[in-house]
């Protein structure tokens, strides 16, 4: 469901522009130098409201958190609730996650967070999934080796087609689950999480670790997509 614009937008960013990075691609390269005190930089891409960007923040004070959300009315609920808790680690962008290389260079992302992004169901579409390999490559391209990604999803056909992308890409798999708090709530959750977990949706996750086999946009072209309709993740 697409978001409702907020009352008093462009006046609510403006106070608390201080942690929006307007123009992101200037950093490239420096973000560490740029922002001073902070040991890795971890980038969340598609961060909603923040609950998790926020709290996860708190948790790594010496980590430069980057997040990105295209729709700006969630886009100042996370610098508003940044704000309220005081969370200076952490930067906001309102960028594409296609430019990707165009803001962070080689090597200097340590973790990607991809927190319930949109599945993009239908087969023409899945060149937009966020854990399609065109991304994967860009990512490969910004992470260290040894970084990862993180992926959460309730959809368990997206996860299941993104499992799929992330070997062929040869990506590491680790910590592979189709029911994450099967045993109680385990790490930091985002709004739409503690949403499903309080319906008993199970959260899928894994972690991909970037390694010397991994595949970069230095391969070329990624594989054209073909018969990547997901089925209802509701009724599989």
């Amino acid at each position: 469901m697409r978001m409702r614009r907020k009352p008093n937008l462009e006046h609510r960013l403006e106070q608390c522009s201080a942690f929006l990075a307007d123009k992101p691609e200037e950093n490239r390269g420096h973000w560490l130098e740029e922002y001073g005190q902070y040991k890795q930089l971890y980038l969340e891409i598609g961060c909603g409201k923040g609950k998790f960007t926020v709290e996860s923040a708190k948790a790594n004070p010496d980590v430069l958190y980057v997040a990105v959300e295209k729709v700006q009315s969630a886009l100042v609920m996370a610098m508003e609730r940044a704000q309220k808790n005081e969370t200076d680690n952490i930067v906001f962008a309102d960028w594409d996650a296609a430019g990707i290389d165009s803001v962070f260079a080689p090597g200097e992302v340590a973790e990607i967070y991809l927190n319930f992004c949109d599945p993009w169901p239908k087969s023409r579409d899945a060149k937009f999934r966020l854990t399609a390999p065109s991304f994967l490559r860009s990512y490969a391209d910004i992470l260290k080796t040894g970084g990862k990604i993180c992926f959460k999803t309730d959809n368990r056909p997206l996860f299941d087609w993104s499992l799929k992308m992330l070997e062929e890409e040869g990506w590491q798999l680790n910590a592979v689950t189709n029911d994450l708090h099967c045993n109680g709530p385990q790490g930091v959750m985002t709004d739409y999480e503690e949403r499903f977990y309080s319906r008993n949706i199970p959260i899928n996750r894994l972690e991909a670790v970037k390694t010397a086999t991994t595949k970069t946009t230095a391969e070329g072209k990624p594989p054209r997509l073909r018969n990547a309709a997901l089925a209802d993740a509701r009724n599989c």
